[in-house]
């Protein structure tokens, strides 16, 4: 019989349980979601069994990852559906919060709602809308202040890295659905993985991962596990939470586990619903040219640049709008022109409203570029 897992909304009471847990000798697996779950996620919790004994599954969309131009407002939402899955898969917790940012009172959050995110003091947030106020003529997105909080791409002044608003620059600043101007306790407290989050997901996406580190360091104060599961659809995620444990001493053990892929080959991504038929077609091309270039590269192909360019060739014939085609090494990321070491291809491309990460083409030495492992 499937077991009922216990649902917990308070941060105070997820730590109580867990303590409770680990005061009885068991070890705590967390699997870090934002919902709308499929095999993928379930076969996180599978693997989490395997070094836990008991499973916390968090189910919590994240707006300090996104900026006001993204997608917050259409992200994916089943919540009684992914509680059926959870149940399934016997999780002995849900760790479901309303908002994790929300530190003047947790009793202003309504039944149904996201929270206050810090737009306003009174003003509760519903997961169904857009984080984004208004977009003005010239191109300038603003917040529910009126304060410019990210230009259009080719209009910043700036467009290196150091100059996206986290030195004091006076370039463009960039912020995320959670930031405001004045009044309130306004998170201000972020981690940055600096090297790391500098390139590919992290050229175009300048939050994301300063927010994605944050709020799995903040699920990692609260929960406190042991063990904690990551897929490695997200390479790049992947290792900045590694670099991240590291560095700060977390004694938890991050294990990164292989993509799930659907039938037609596409790897399981929430944000595959997005996704007409005839754009879900166009998008295997990213799959189908990693395996050609893989194949490439086991008959002795080792100059990346002629990898990359067949792999943009093939989803751009697809209709696919290119955000970034790299071969980096695995530990640092770096890109690198030939295949020498250890290395990862990472790709990510626009099919119609959705974006389709590709971390995959893990392999080591010559001609070894690994099976192509997509993502989104």
């Amino acid at each position: 019989m499937a077991k009922e897992p216990a649902i917990i909304r308070d941060k105070n009471l997820m730590r109580s349980w867990s303590r409770s847990m680990r005061s009885q000798g068991k070890t705590i697996a967390l699997v870090p979601t934002m919902g709308y779950l499929h095999q993928g996620h379930l076969s996180l919790i599978q693997e989490a069994k395997k070094h836990a004994h008991v499973i916390v599954v968090s189910i919590y969309v994240n707006p300090g990852q996104f900026s006001p131009s993204e997608d917050l407002a259409t992200y994916p939402s089943d919540f009684q559906g992914d509680l059926q899955k959870i149940k399934e898969a016997g999780v002995d917790a849900v760790f479901h919060p309303q908002n994790l940012y929300d530190y003047e009172t947790d009793t202003k959050i309504t039944s149904g709602s996201v929270g206050n995110l810090g737009f306003d003091d009174g003003k509760d947030q519903k997961l169904g809308s857009s984080c984004k106020d208004e977009e003005d003529p010239s191109g300038t997105f603003r917040n529910l202040d009126g304060k410019v909080v990210l230009e259009r791409e080719g209009k910043s002044t700036g467009g290196s890295f150091g100059n996206l608003g986290f030195n004091g620059g006076n370039e463009r600043k960039v912020v995320s659905c959670i930031e405001k101007v004045g009044g309130g306790l306004v998170h201000e407290t972020w981690i940055r993985v600096e090297k790391l989050e500098r390139g590919l997901c992290g050229r175009s996406r300048p939050v994301f991962f300063r927010g994605v580190a944050t709020v799995v360091s903040k699920l990692f104060n609260i929960v406190e596990p042991d063990v904690a599961l990551f897929g490695k659809k997200d390479y790049q995620q992947w290792r900045i939470i590694r670099r991240m444990v590291r560095d700060l001493d977390f004694g938890i053990n991050v294990i990164g586990s292989e993509i799930v892929r659907d039938a037609d080959g596409l790897a399981l991504s929430s944000r595959n619903v997005h996704l007409s038929p005839e754009e879900r077609e166009k998008a295997l091309s990213i799959n189908k040219s990693l395996s050609k270039a893989k194949f490439a590269a086991q008959n002795g192909q080792v100059s990346c640049v002629e990898l990359r360019n067949s792999v943009i060739q093939a989803i751009v014939e697809a209709a696919g709008r290119i955000d970034y085609a790299e071969i980096v090494d695995q530990e640092s990321l770096n890109t690198v022109e030939e295949i020498r070491s250890p290395v990862v291809f990472c790709v990510a491309a626009w099919f119609g409203k959705a974006t389709i990460f590709y971390s995959g083409g893990r392999g080591r030495g010559r001609g070894l570029l690994g099976a192509p492992a997509p993502g989104g």
